[in-house]
């Protein structure tokens, strides 16, 4: 028996999904406002597309308060490997997050704080 298949977004609700994930890339301000202005401004017209903004602006705002926390920790030096462990982690999950979307699906990042819903 063959798995149902899904409606696919169209290709700029797909473009606008993969962006909103990669841009944690460029720089972390880019990365906290480019989702939240895809999310403000196109949250009405595809829950697609809504998904994933708000998924990639939840875990950008978690990375960075993750890294925020790690500044004190670098006085008793674990700061600096869970630092490179961080900015590892989001390059890996932003790029599979954008697979995901460019797959027609969400991706739900781990450890991420719920702050936008």
């Amino acid at each position: 028996m063959e798995p149902p298949t899904l409606a696919q977004p169209p290709g700029s609700n797909k473009i606008w999904s993969i962006l909103s994930h990669l841009s944690i890339l460029v720089t972390p301000v880019v990365g906290i406002v480019f989702p939240l202005v895809v999310f403000l401004a196109m949250r009405h017209e595809s829950e697609y597309l809504s998904r994933n903004a708000r998924e990639a602006l939840n875990f950008h705002i978690s990375l960075i308060i993750y890294g925020l926390c790690c500044i004190p920790l670098m006085f008793i030096v674990i700061g600096i490997p869970m630092l490179f462990i961080l900015w590892f982690a989001s390059i890996i999950l932003a790029i599979v997050a954008a697979v995901k979307a460019s797959d027609g699906g969400c991706y739900h990042y781990p450890l991420t704080l719920p702050l936008v819903t």
